[in-house]
């Protein structure tokens, strides 16, 4: 909850147009409130009074929140709209990083972006009345936004590391409505159905006995469909630090998309060490996710040593959370100058254990990209798909490819170039 600061009160509030307003930036927000909670809320104002800012608070929070997940969404919201003077200009100095303000003297917090964005993205001002008296000397600074944001085509296929801030933050909300559906497996077991291939000997010998012992029709079954467990392992180290933060935000937006399609979603960070992020994934608030899982990942921005994070993985996860046919994404840009050979035989159990290995490298942006690198030539081997994960277009050739099995990428033609 945020700290409480003086409320100064005009002589004339318009409240219930102001609660309006702070209702539908919550609405933008993700917290879903209609137009009964907003009357409600207006009614239990006049009910409690407007006297003591605590009561004013709980009052608002009981008639929109009903969600763990809402209240640090409410708070900062509620702490930009009706506590700091100078909200306004913290909120621009997010969402344009040229205006100097607030957010230069400290980071922004766990849903701040979030409750800037909808206070500023197509929210209009409540109306304070057209007696506010005009004042020729008053400056009007006008700000031409129309070069700060990128086109979302220019957007697709520009390089992560080469965005600006707000293109970054245009890119994350891309990604965040990106799918990465993957097709249903056939399983062992079966499920009834009135067009299978097979027959249900149990089912019909059991709907024979009710009818004396006669077969009046033969019961058909198919396969039940299943979905495989997607494992994430992403390179954190200094040279994928920029990649790792954009390809996290997607991963949480796959890990918390309902009907997506993979059964459960694990993912692991490592640089010199392996650290299990799925828990702080599972957070539906992406800045305060994002923000748990830099705190436990110790060794962001530090060197790489894949070789033996991946042998932490096979001995201490593997079995966990590889069973049913996993499919495994290796992000990472290969470069590892620890043993080849240990290199070599880790990536080959990973392999053996996944249904399928995709590895994603940034470094195939580039057009002259050979695999020189001891560490791509141990590891290029032993995947089943080789593609670029440097812009949003990469990823979204990523969910492509999902549904094509035999999609290789551009494995065929480095290993042309490691065997001449």
């Amino acid at each position: 909850m945020p700290e409480y600061a003086p409320l100064e009160l005009p002589d004339d509030p318009k409240l219930a147009g102001n609660i309006t307003h702070f209702a539908r930036a919550l609405r933008r927000a993700g917290v879903p409130i209609g137009p009964g909670r907003v009357i409600d809320a207006i009614r239990a104002v006049e009910a409690a009074g407007f006297t003591d800012k605590r009561d004013f608070y709980w009052t608002l929070h009981a008639c929109f929140v009903n969600r763990p997940e809402h209240r640090l969404v409410f708070a900062q919201i509620f702490r930009l709209y009706w506590r700091d003077p100078r909200y306004l200009e913290h909120m621009m100095s997010y969402m344009i990083p040229a205006v100097r303000g607030v957010q230069e003297d400290r980071k922004a917090q766990s849903a701040e972006k979030r409750a800037a964005e909808a206070l500023l993205d197509g929210a209009e001002a409540p109306d304070f009345g057209e007696d506010v008296p005009e004042n020729e000397d008053t400056t009007e600074i006008e700000i031409d936004a129309s070069l700060t944001m990128s086109s979302q085509e220019r957007l697709r296929s520009l390089d992560f590391e080469q965005m600006s801030t707000a293109e970054m933050a245009e890119a994350k909300r891309m990604l965040a409505r990106l799918n990465l559906p993957v097709p249903p497996i056939l399983s062992r077991r079966a499920k009834a159905s009135l067009t299978g291939r097979r027959v249900d000997a149990a089912r019909t010998l059991r709907a024979s006995m009710r009818q004396g012992g006669e077969m009046h029709r033969i019961a058909l079954k198919e396969p039940r469909p299943r979905w495989p467990n997607l494992v994430v392992l992403c390179d954190i180290s200094g040279s994928m630090s920029q990649y790792s933060r954009v390809v996290l935000h997607f991963l949480h937006a796959v890990a918390n998309a309902k009907g997506a399609g993979w059964a459960k979603v694990h993912a692991f960070t490592f640089g010199t060490r392996l650290t299990n992020i799925t828990r702080h994934l599972r957070q539906r608030d992406v800045d305060a996710a994002l923000a748990a899982a830099g705190a436990e990942a110790q060794d962001w921005e530090g060197g790489t040593r894949i070789g033996d994070c991946l042998t932490s993985f096979n001995r201490d996860w593997s079995r966990r959370v590889m069973g049913q046919g996993a499919v495994v994404l290796l992000i990472t840009d290969g470069l590892d100058r620890d043993d080849p050979a240990a290199l070599t035989r880790q990536m080959e159990r990973l392999h053996l254990s996944a249904r399928r290995l995709i590895w994603l490298n940034p470094l195939l942006r580039w057009e002259g990209f050979a695999p020189k690198a001891q560490g791509i030539r141990a590891m290029l081997p032993h995947v089943d798909s080789f593609r670029a994960g440097h812009s949003i277009a990469s990823l979204e050739d990523l969910a492509a490819s999902l549904s094509r099995p035999d999609d290789m990428g551009e494995k065929d033609r480095l290993m042309r170039l490691i065997d001449s």
